[in-house]
């Protein structure tokens, strides 16, 4: 396939939508060993690294028509911090106690705490890079609660000038979300996660 290997990442992601397999192979190829790294990383376990690229991969493509990818690259590294986080940490590290739990409701809300703190912990990530006031009016409305009144007296700039950075804020949260596919990721791999519970 010498010709894929010269496609840009965004035409890789068009043809995999159509089910192209050859561009879910230059995609596979091209992002092995980089997504290896990254969960071996974080597992220090060769085997548990390369079962949780595999079942990146393998939810890859079986829901190429159902998530819409914005970058390839933030997609795949999102899924596979993600599913170390919820399929090897929790997993390996409480086996007993997860299968003890399995038909309690208490599980199903830790499920849900689990996305959540993901997800937070990503928009945190996003909101450090934002410019100093920029970030501030973005943690004192949605931190502390307070009002764009509020916060533009206790930064002393006018509520004009606050609205315009808190508005600045949520706009680089969303599309980096919208971007990295991180929103997709969750709700794919819960998915997934719920159905292997069901099987």
């Amino acid at each position: 396939m010498p010709e894929y290997r010269s496609y840009t990442d965004d035409h890789l992601a068009s043809l995999l939508e159509l089910g192209d397999e050859s561009a879910f192979t230059e995609i596979y190829n091209r992002y092995w060993n980089k997504l290896l790294a990254i969960a071996y990383n974080h597992t220090k376990d060769k085997s548990a690294a390369q079962e949780i690229v595999q079942e990146v991969f393998l939810s890859l493509w079986n829901k190429r028509t159902e998530v819409e990818i914005k970058s390839i690259n933030n997609y795949l590294a999102t899924a596979i911090k993600f599913t170390v986080f919820k399929s090897y940490y929790r997993y390996n590290k409480r086996q007993e106690s997860f299968r003890a739990k399995l038909n309690s409701p208490i599980y199903h809300l830790e499920e849900e705490l689990i996305d959540a703190k993901f997800l937070q912990d990503y928009i945190n990530g996003i909101v450090e890079t934002l410019p100093q006031k920029c970030k501030m009016v973005f943690k004192l409305s949605r931190e502390m609660g307070l009002t764009i009144p509020e916060i533009a007296d206790a930064m002393e700039i006018s509520t004009k000038t606050a609205e315009a950075h808190l508005t600045k804020a949520l706009k680089v949260v969303r599309l980096n979300l919208k971007n990295s596919g991180v929103i997709s990721v969750i709700v794919l791999l819960s998915h997934i996660a719920s159905s292997s519970l069901n099987d």
